[in-house]
């Protein structure tokens, strides 16, 4: 079975949800128009790579059900965004939400390993990531976490053959990084790898773009260069299995 999967390379603002959570709409509807039926976002797209800022500002803490995330439940397209929600010891987490094409709730994700910085502001998760869409089933990881294979292993365990990993890469040390694991996981798992990486400044670093799509036997069907923003389209040729 083929279906069209988009990655989201982009820049964003930091500590604006608002402006984010409009540029995500636009490129999720261009991605609907282009015949993607999902589209992945980079890791805290929704607030920028900030997690000082994000623990100490709770506005910028998103529900799935917050207002201002209204026009991402309206772009017609299964749409995993990453931001920032309240965990169950009262700090944030780092979160992935699936929003299906009639903008309700398929899955919450929070991320699992956090990477040294993010100890001092985030919770880490505990398990699950993953949803199903016409009949694929999509595995989540969000950054570090796909340095654990354990992680998208558990997902492919459970019948996932799309890995989706939501990503900040910087350039220097990241560029080799996002070019080793990723078809790692591919050729390990047997799955498709999509990264959606941020591109630009980004927090204490600047992300190196090169979103990308790897076959399960690690080659690249698709990928993006560092030079900016852009929607990176990938045509995966799915094993759907009962």
């Amino acid at each position: 079975m083929r279906v069209r999967v988009a990655a989201a390379q982009f820049g964003c603002v930091e500590g604006d949800v608002r402006a984010n959570v409009r540029r995500i709409a636009d490129l999720a509807s261009e991605a609907r128009e282009a015949g993607s039926t999902v589209m992945v976002c980079p890791e805290l797209a929704l607030t920028g790579y900030a997690p000082g800022l994000i623990g100490a500002d709770r506005t910028l803490w998103t529900e799935a059900e917050d207002a201002r995330l209204d026009p991402l439940r309206a772009t017609g397209i299964t749409l995993v965004v990453n931001g920032a929600a309240a965990g169950p010891g009262g700090r944030p987490q780092i979160v992935s939400t699936v929003y299906a094409p009639d903008g309700a709730v398929v899955a919450v994700y929070a991320k699992e390993h956090l990477y040294e910085n993010e100890r001092e502001v985030f919770e880490p998760g505990s398990g699950g990531g993953r949803f199903w869409a016409d009949g694929i089933g999509y595995s989540l990881g969000t950054c570090f976490d796909n340095h654990f294979p354990e992680v998208p292993a558990r997902n492919a365990a459970q019948g996932c053959r799309v890995h989706l990993a939501s990503s900040l890469y910087g350039t220097g040390g990241g560029r080799e990084e996002r070019g080793a694991v990723h078809p790692a996981i591919a050729k390990a798992t047997g799955m498709y790898v999509v990264l959606a990486n941020h591109v630009g400044p980004a927090g204490p670093w600047t992300g190196c773009g090169g979103s990308a799509a790897w076959a399960p036997d690690g080659a690249v069907v698709v990928e993006a260069d560092e030079s900016g923003p852009r929607l990176l389209v990938a045509d995966l040729e799915v094993e759907v299995r009962d």
